[in-house]
């Protein structure tokens, strides 16, 4: 291995951990994962393929220190996290075939509304108030479940944060709609690891090493999130949200 190589694991490394470590509270690692990729020189669809799977494993860890904390509700997302996983199958399989930079503008639409919802509505996830969902309520979240998954499959940027907001809207607060989006952003990335890993594109070279940083950044992210509760997540929810506004922004100006 040459110095460049060692010099670019590193940097992977280290961007691995940060990004996984915020993507597993309230999304968005994916502006920090993707561009380091890219910083190597792959092509942009093995920097995503490699992505996928390097992130799919940093939301297992994730997932799973959610789950021994108890604070996903298996009731409710065991019916969604399917959807979430055909979604994101169905999403990687056209990634070739259609240009995602169209989705850029809604994105940014969707995301200054969520931010400015989050900022006006003062107790807006700082107490739970989920009691279970009605039959209208459930096809609106199996729905959701398919597209944030496809979403996350095709494009993928702030798919965590939109899950976050989704499960806020229901009545969780911000510690459990964290828990339980990492859930369904688990199986989107599962999807799409596989797919693309059956598909020949992933560089397991970066791949490996930035997937155990991720992990260790997912554990570290999670147990953050547990011990300091809703006000820390709402904070770095809102400050990633303008983050990936910005982002979207410029990157559609650039195209």
């Amino acid at each position: 291995m040459d110095d460049i190589n060692l010099y670019l694991l590193l940097f992977l490394i280290a961007t691995g951990f940060i990004a996984a470590f915020i993507d597993t509270v309230v999304g968005g690692g994916g502006l920090i994962s993707l561009p380091a990729l890219l910083f190597t020189g792959m092509p942009p669809v093995t920097a995503i393929a490699t992505n996928k799977v390097a992130a799919s494993m940093g939301a297992t860890v994730g997932f799973a220190s959610f789950v021994r904390s108890g604070r996903v509700d298996f009731s409710t997302i065991k019916f969604l996290l399917p959807l979430s996983f055909i979604g994101s199958i169905c999403g990687a399989s056209i990634l070739k075939l259609i240009p995602s930079d169209f989705l850029r503008p809604l994105i940014i639409i969707l995301l200054v509304a969520v931010t400015i919802y989050t900022l006006t509505k003062k107790n807006f996830g700082q107490i739970a108030t989920f009691h279970g969902m009605s039959k209208k309520m459930w096809v609106l979240s199996a729905v959701a479940a398919f597209i944030f998954g496809f979403y996350d499959g095709f494009f993928g940027p702030g798919t965590g944060t939109f899950l976050l907001f989704a499960f806020l809207w229901i009545g969780f607060d911000f510690i459990g709609a964290a828990a339980n989006a990492r859930g369904l952003n688990f199986a989107s990335n599962i999807a799409g690891a596989l797919f693309f890993i059956s598909s020949g594109i992933v560089d397991f070279t970066y791949a490996l090493p930035m997937g155990f940083a991720m992990m260790v950044g997912a554990f570290c992210g999670a147990r953050m999130a547990i011990a300091k509760g809703a006000t820390y997540v709402k904070t770095l929810f809102i400050i990633m949200s303008v983050v990936l506004i910005g982002k979207q922004v410029i990157d559609l100006f650039k195209s």
